[in-house]
Parts: structure tokens; sequence; C-alpha cells
């Protein structure tokens, strides 16, 4: 199985800009290995069993194009997170407050939350695609949700 590019443009960009800022955390680099994923796609020779299949190959080739650009010498010297706060829009305060929390975590945790929690992909398929075991991804799981709850309590009583 195969889709047009334009199909996978349309139907994926926004979800794997999203998977990539969450390793990348700068709009850029995140555009960028979005960019490179879609290339790869466009000259992959492989044959999809699924949609869901394609799915699962692009969030794992945007994850690690993310982390190449990220390890790279020129990442370095680009800006964090923090500036491209002003640029993204919020319906709630809360919604920037999360945002800046799962952000504040390590990269391994920021993965699983988004993977879980806005990609919708159960335990069993986020190991798939990281290629770790599923107790590793519960227990990735369990602790960003610690470290949430503990940075979110604390910024909650200081109000």
């Amino acid at each position: 199985m195969r889709l047009t590019t334009e199909e996978i443009f349309r139907t994926y960009t926004d979800r794997l800009f999203a998977i990539a800022f969450t390793v990348c955390q700068n709009r850029e680099d995140a555009e960028d290995a979005v960019q490179d994923t879609l290339i790869r796609y466009c000259g992959a020779k492989k044959d999809f069993e699924s949609e869901e299949h394609i799915r699962a190959w692009l969030i794992r080739v945007v994850i690690n194009r993310a982390k190449d650009i990220r390890a790279s010498f020129w990442r370095r010297k680009r800006a964090g997170w923090e500036e491209e706060m002003a640029a993204l829009p919020f319906e709630e305060p809360e919604d920037s407050r999360l945002f800046e929390a799962v952000m504040g975590l390590e990269e391994k945790y920021r993965v699983v939350i988004h993977m879980f929690y806005y990609e919708d992909y159960d335990i069993r398929e986020i190991a798939r695609i990281l290629g770790c075991p599923g107790g590793t991804v519960k227990s990735r799981l369990s602790r960003a949700r610690a470290l949430l709850k503990n940075t979110l309590k604390e910024d909650w009583n200081n109000d």
C-alpha cells in the first residue's frame, strides 16, 4: 500500500511536526525533520501493509531525524523552545503551562507522553514504534506523569 505524497502531506504533516517539535524543541529543526521524513517517504521503495503501518513508519523516521538534527553541531547555536512559546496559540493559560511542563521533561518522557495522549497510541504500539519493551514504555509514561504532577502541583500551590 502506498499513499500519494499529497495525501501524506495533508494527513500527517501537523502530527509529524508536533512529534518533531517534542524532540527538537525548536520550530525550524522540527520543520526540517518533517521535510526530511516526507522526502524519505517519497524515495522509499517500501510497500506498506496498511495506513497504520505508514503512520508508524513516518513517526519512527521523524523521531530519528529529529534526534539526528538535535545532536548536530549546528543545533547548539539555535534558539530553544522557550522562545517559540510566544508564537504558539493556546486557548487557555493552563494549556500553555502544561505545554511548558511537558517540554521541561527529558526527551524519552516527552515522546511517550505525546504518542500516548496526542497520537492515541497504546503502550504496545508505542513500544513497537520506538523499538523498546512495553515495560519500558509503561515506566516512562508513569515517571512522566509523576514528574508532570509534581511540577504542575507546585505551580498550582504557588498560585
